[in-house]
C-alpha cells in the first residue's frame, strides 16, 4: 500500500499539561525553543518541522471528546525521540540547562546510544545517537 503525502508529516503534537507556566519554562530552558503562538490556555513552540503545543489539561476535553483526558501520573505511554550526532555532548548541555536525565547515556544492543528525560508533566524525551 502506497503512503500518501499527508501521512508522511506530523506537523503538530499537543501535550496536555497541568501547569502551563512550569511547562513553558521547561521547554524554553531545556530545548531553547521559539514561541510561535501563546495565549492564556496554550503555548506553541517551533520544534523544527513539528510544532509542540502545550495545552492546559483543563482545556483538552473539547479537542478530544468523547475520549477522556488521561490523568497525570498513570505512567508513560509514549516517548519522543530526538536523533543527534553525539548524545553525550547533548546530555551535558541539557544538564547545564537544568534538565535531569532519567537514565543514560547508555549504549543499547540495537546500535544506539540513548538517554531519557521527562518534562514536568511526565512526557518522555529520548536523546538518541545511531552508532
Amino acid at each position: 500500500m502506497a503512503t500518501t503525502d499527508w501521512a508522511n508529516k506530523i506537523t503538530e503534537i499537543t501535550l496536555f499539561v497541568e501547569d502551563l507556566y512550569v511547562s513553558k519554562a521547561f521547554y524554553q530552558e531545556t530545548f531553547k525553543l521559539t514561541t510561535i503562538y501563546e495565549d492564556e490556555n496554550c503555548v506553541v513552540f517551533d520544534f523544527g518541522h513539528t510544532s509542540i503545543n502545550l495545552l492546559k489539561q483543563s482545556n483538552a476535553s473539547e479537542l478530544i471528546e468523547p475520549a477522556q483526558v488521561g490523568r497525570g501520573g498513570d505512567g508513560a505511554r509514549f516517548q519522543f525521540t530526538i536523533q543527534v550526532p553525539d548524545v553525550d555532548s547533548v546530555c551535558e548541555e541539557l544538564e547545564v540547562r537544568g534538565a535531569t536525565l532519567l537514565n543514560g547515556p547508555i549504549t543499547r544492543p540495537w546500535g544506539r546510544r540513548t538517554a531519557c528525560l521527562a518534562d514536568p508533566d511526565g512526557h518522555l524525551w529520548e536523546i538518541a545517537q545511531v552508532l
